[in-house]
């Protein structure tokens, strides 16, 4: 209630000028039109502020810098193991999961660093930064790391972190003026209320939706509806009684919990309870975990679970394992037929598909000879649906939002010329990176597109990501299309040029780059290629007249010319660059001598 107080109040003040903490004096108050032209000064700031974020968020080379400075900062997770199962469970989630990706968005990729903080986090250009911690933290757990992986990709899928930012300076600059009018409170005081209402109003409710999408995306991928709870649960006890980070810390008192913080994320219990009743209605009503350890259908319990951890109690875990199997089982099909009850080898009644996410629900059905019990809750289960009509309920909120999903993907696809371009650019710059994979993927984007603008140039980019993954035989095919298609554009001599030197086969090479500079005498691309394979020859002067000639089109491009030719062609910047670069050698050198008389 407090949080919506606040809210209300800001709104207010950012749309009429009044006053945060305390009513104006006349003197102070500003009229109208000053308060219109601060309304527009926020809202510019709030749609400049998303506009360059967005573009960011579709910038391959700032996905690229993401990774590389993240990575730089907190190193790689030496353990194979922990990247492997992270692999996994991102590569079914972005595979198998229901999710429609924008068309200013960018494919996810993915890190796992070896910091020691239990968080997980998705940049506004989809990279997903997944800390050796928080893999560790929730014991290497599929389903559980599914949860936390779905909600960071829900982040990206709804340009969170580009919109929150955005509404973040807009609140900011609001606040701000409001404080200059009015002279309300000191300045330190704002920037207090300033980031508790960024915190409360701006972030605390997107992180609730990414719990909410989060959920629908992994379920969709396959993982069981338990582990957002589960995850939850396990975080909770690492928060209270693992972690090492003061910071990180958790309160064992729920209601020191509960007390009013600057958190922009939700307590972790109300998580757990939030994502536990989803897995209920994901489940037509029918399946709840009660006193996180029994489990009921319909009301009636089927059994209890207990401790089976062998350093900590993970009861909670295995009652929301236990309930997410079964509702999977009670979502996915619509009749008991589907559960497959029969006896195992021990006689024993057990249902279901021997698959991990029925693991624990099948050792708990062992271990309390609940087999018996479980087919009678079922039948009577799917009987009383008829007269509640949950199972119609529960299909016509799945059909909203596959309604939503299919809309968004028809925008997708008549997406104009100019959107279409760009994604083909990011696939280039892909290629330019090495990642033939995440090229192929934004290529098939471009080919599902309505409104290709150069379908020649699209299938030369997407013949060089095919070459990049190593399919040189599909791609020199596509790549003979591209030419077919249009023989007048440029970019499909260069791609296969490039197909060719990936070979080996610089002759081929050398003749495309010819034919290119045939069809445009001016892009200094096929001088710069040519350049490079006659260097890589041997053949220095063919390689010079080539760099040459690309310096005499554009002379800023010398940076991109081998120092040993760089001297010749153009003198100036070469002595400025060996100038750069003694004063760069003096200036290390200094600094290790100084920093070794320190340490000695």
């Amino acid at each position: 209630m407090k949080n919506c107080k606040i809210k209300h109040f800001l709104l207010a003040g950012l749309l009429a000028g009044g006053a945060v903490l305390a009513p104006m004096k006349p003197v102070q108050a500003v009229d109208a039109w000053s308060a219109a032209a601060q309304a527009l000064g926020v809202f510019a700031a709030y749609k400049s502020s998303l506009s360059g974020l967005l573009a960011l968020g579709n910038n391959v080379n700032a996905q690229v810098q993401s990774r590389l400075q993240d990575v730089r900062k907190n190193g790689l997770d030496p353990n194979a193991n922990d990247v492997a199962v992270v692999d996994s469970v991102m590569n079914q989630l972005v595979s198998q999961g229901d999710y429609v990706l924008r068309t200013n968005s960018l494919p996810f990729v993915w890190a796992v660093t070896d910091s020691k903080d239990f968080n997980a986090a998705c940049y506004p250009t989809n990279y997903i930064s997944i800390n050796r911690a928080l893999v560790r933290g929730l014991n290497l757990d599929p389903d559980e790391l599914a949860a936390v992986f779905a909600h960071e990709m829900t982040h990206g899928l709804e340009q969170h972190s580009a919109k929150n930012y955005a509404k973040a300076v807009a609140q900011a600059m609001g606040m701000s003026m409001i404080n200059m009018d009015t002279n309300s409170m000191d300045w330190g005081k704002l920037n207090g209320l300033v980031n508790y209402s960024i915190a409360k109003n701006v972030t605390l409710p997107t992180e609730l939706d990414a719990d909410a999408g989060g959920f629908y995306l992994m379920t969709s991928a396959g993982f069981n509806p338990g582990g957002g709870a589960a995850a939850m649960a396990r975080m909770g006890y690492y928060l209270t009684y693992e972690t090492q980070n003061f910071l990180e810390y958790q309160d064992p008192n729920p209601k020191k919990q509960e007390r009013e913080s600057y958190s922009d994320h939700p307590e972790t219990r109300q998580r757990e309870d939030k994502l536990s009743q989803m897995m209920t209605d994901y489940s037509c009503g029918h399946v709840r975990v009660a006193n996180r350890k029994d489990v009921l259908i319909d009301g009636e319990k089927l059994l209890e679970v207990e401790w089976t951890g062998d350093d900590y109690d993970n009861t909670a875990e295995n009652a929301y394992y236990v309930a997410g199997g079964l509702a999977k089982a009670f979502h996915d099909y619509d009749n008991i037929n589907g559960w497959n009850f029969r006896r195992d080898a021990h006689g024993r009644l057990t249902c279901l598909a021997d698959v991990r996410v029925n693991q624990r629900l099948q050792e708990f059905l062992e271990l309390r000879s609940a087999g018996e019990k479980l087919q009678e809750l079922v039948q009577k289960a799917y009987a009383a649906e008829q007269g509640t009509g949950a199972r119609k309920n529960m299909r016509a909120a799945e059909l909203k939002r596959a309604q939503a999903r299919y809309e968004l993907r028809e925008n997708i696809l008549n997406a104009d010329a100019k959107t279409v371009k760009k994604m083909r650019e990011n696939a280039d710059t892909y290629n330019d990176y090495g990642l033939g994979d995440k090229a192929n993927f934004q290529m098939q984007r471009v080919f599902a597109s309505r409104k290709i603008d150069d379908l020649a140039e699209s299938q030369a980019i997407s013949a060089r990501a095919k070459a990049v993954s190593g399919d040189f035989a599909g791609a020199l095919q596509e790549a003979d299309q591209a030419v077919a298609t249009n023989g007048k554009n440029i970019y499909t001599y260069l791609n296969r040029a490039d197909i060719y030197h990936m070979q080996g086969d610089t002759d081929k090479a050398l003749s495309d780059l010819q034919r290119a500079k045939e069809v445009d005498k001016k892009n200094i691309i096929s001088y710069l290629l040519a350049g490079q394979i006659y260097d890589e020859l041997g053949n220095a002067e063919k390689a010079k007249e080539n760099f040459a000639e690309m310096y005499r089109l554009k002379p800023e491009s010398w940076k991109r010319i081998p120092v040993d030719y760089l001297k010749d062609i153009a003198p100036k910047e070469y002595n400025n660059l060996m100038k750069e670069k003694a004063e760069a050698k003096a200036k290390f050198a200094k600094e290790w001598k100084k920093q070794k008389k320190e340490k000695s």
